[in-house]
């Protein structure tokens, strides 16, 4: 390994962090990013090589994130239950194209409304979905880093997708903006709108 540790925390330091928010949360996002580049600069001299520094980095930030999670009591409200799974996998694998609302979602910047929702999804379809969607990352990289196959990314991106359509139809209104692109209004517990949130339409 060439490269040291100060050029590599300043060329993946705002990545990992933007990701570990999302994870987690902003308010744990820090330390936790911390203690990611402390193991990264710990683990680097037996750093062989054998995948790419990038998927290398986010496997630990990934696995530190969800150790986190799972040793704490912490719970999101309202979490999506994977017991809803069956009647989205149904409605995912009757048509082979992404969901119309995971389409936008892919060219598009993600709002707070839609991060809430992602937030809620079961970790493993939330850990496959921000890679994909927020960090930008194929497939392949994410199965690396997750130590899964590809076909188990590609199921859990089609049925997280599924899942995150119908969450989203069920708690936001959407319509087009001419200035400002897909936004959407959320809904309280009554299916009023309470909130207008938009998104604008990346590059």
């Amino acid at each position: 390994m060439d490269r040291d540790f100060e050029s590599i925390y300043k060329e993946f330091y705002p990545g990992v962090l933007r990701y570990v928010s999302r994870m987690t949360s902003p308010e744990e996002a820090e330390d936790l990013t911390q203690d990611i580049f402390i193991k990264v600069d710990r683990s680097l001299a037996g750093f062989k090589g054998e995948s790419s520094l990038s998927t290398w980095i986010y496997r630990i930030a990934t696995n530190t994130c969800l150790d986190r999670l799972r040793s704490t009591s912490r719970k999101l409200t309202d979490p999506i239950s994977v017991s809803e799974l069956e009647a989205v996998d149904r409605d995912a694998w009757a048509d082979e194209r992404p969901p119309d609302t995971d389409e936008e979602l892919v060219r598009t910047e993600m709002s707070d409304c839609i991060r809430e929702f992602v937030g809620r999804l079961p970790d493993d379809y939330k850990t496959v979905m921000l890679l994909s969607r927020l960090e930008g990352m194929k497939s392949a990289e994410i199965a690396e880093i997750l130590d899964v196959t590809l076909a188990t990314v590609k199921i859990r991106l089609h049925r997280g997708g599924a899942l995150l359509k119908r969450e989203l139809e069920k708690g936001c209104d959407f319509y087009n903006d001419r200035q400002r692109g897909l936004s959407c209004v959320k809904k309280d517990s009554t299916n009023k709108c309470i909130q207008p949130l938009s998104f604008k339409k990346s590059k």
